[in-house]
């Protein structure tokens, strides 16, 4: 086949000359933006205890995840593959789902959302480790400035220095776990495909989740009234499987850079939730906090986005979607110029 026939350009744009990449962003931000507010419901009175909240949801997103690779006929996962699963299984379905969920007995949903909001800042921190980009200072000082605000409104909103929480430790926790996911998720998504790392993930996870939610069940039967099992529902149908689906199809058709900023309108999102399902009132600080939080986590992704990568040669991108491997070549690459380098670095970034 000819280097320049139309079944092998490659062109620099997103996979889609519509807006349908924001669009199926925006429409996976918008299913995340509940899962804070809702597990606070879950999770109110003590009927649901939080082990088995954030255990049995993830067996329910476990079962649609496994139903469809089956349905699909989906290939395994190679060799070291199964390893970055692990790292994407112990950061989105156990550790921020289990941190948040505990958290979440004894703090409001407003607070824990502007914790969260250092989200996206934290997954371009891990992002840049983790494929060595070289970013200008510019983005170490919104990345620092955006965790000492997110550190600082969780200490005087508790009530003062030397006041920091146990539950605002356990978010801080959730957000390095999710970050190491979504860092990791977001790379492996280009060898198997958006919605097939976050079900093979699951699938992965599904013996020790299937374990706790039994252990939970056992130490105490569930009970609740009908808003906190529909609740428990949308966690996991959508928090951990649909909205998945969504968000990494928005990524794949891209533009990334703009896609993947769409996710510091969650926190906001969040807000206006709390406040309309358990209402809950906007304090100053809270809103003081939340932008705070957002403009150095924007500014952050921004920079980190705007870099060009460094002068090493071109990754290779693979992009299954649809069913047709969509590949990007390094001599491809190099010809597509600094655009399509920062749209193959950018990570897959969400706030669960």
């Amino acid at each position: 086949m000819k280097k320049h026939s139309s079944a092998t350009h490659q062109r620099s744009g997103p996979l889609s000359p519509t807006r349908i990449g924001p669009a199926w962003g925006l429409l996976g931000v918008a299913a995340f933006s509940l899962t804070v507010p809702l597990t606070r419901i879950t999770v109110a009175g003590g009927g649901m205890s939080p082990l088995f909240v954030a255990c049995a949801r993830a067996v329910v997103a476990t079962l649609l995840a496994a139903t469809a690779l089956l349905v699909t006929r989906q290939p395994l996962p190679r060799g070291g593959q199964w390893l970055r699963l692990g790292i994407v299984a112990a950061g989105v379905v156990a550790g921020f789902p289990l941190l948040t969920t505990f958290a979440l007995t004894t703090t409001s949903a407003g607070h824990s959302a502007v914790v969260i909001a250092l989200l996206p800042a934290a997954t371009a921190v891990l992002a840049v480790l983790r494929t060595e980009e070289r970013p200008p200072r510019a983005f170490w000082c919104a990345a620092a400035a955006g965790a000492v605000a997110a550190v600082g409104f969780a200490v005087f909103s508790g009530g003062g220095l030397g006041s920091l929480h146990w539950p605002d430790l356990l978010l801080f926790g959730a957000v390095v776990a999710a970050a190491a996911g979504y860092a990791e998720g977001g790379l492996l998504a280009r060898e198997l495909g958006p919605w097939q790392t976050i079900s093979w993930a699951l699938v992965l996870s599904a013996p020790p989740m299937v374990a706790l939610a039994g252990i939970a069940v056992a130490g105490q039967p569930p009970t609740g009234s009908p808003a906190q099992w529909a609740s428990f529902a949308y966690l996991g149908v959508v928090s951990m499987f649909l909205g998945f689906l969504a968000w990494y199809r928005g990524l794949a058709y891209g533009p990334m850079a703009q896609v993947s900023q769409i996710q510091l309108v969650q926190p906001v999102l969040t807000l206006g939730w709390a406040a309309l399902l358990l209402g809950e009132s906007l304090a100053w600080s809270t809103a003081l906090g939340a932008l705070a939080v957002i403009a150095c986590a924007g500014s952050a992704v921004r920079t980190r986005l705007g870099y060009p990568c460094g002068s090493g040669p071109a990754r290779t991108e693979s992009i299954p979607l649809a069913g047709r491997n969509r590949t990007k070549t390094a001599e491809e690459a190099a010809d597509n110029g600094s655009t399509a380098q920062r749209q193959s670095t950018a990570p897959a970034r969400a706030i669960r």
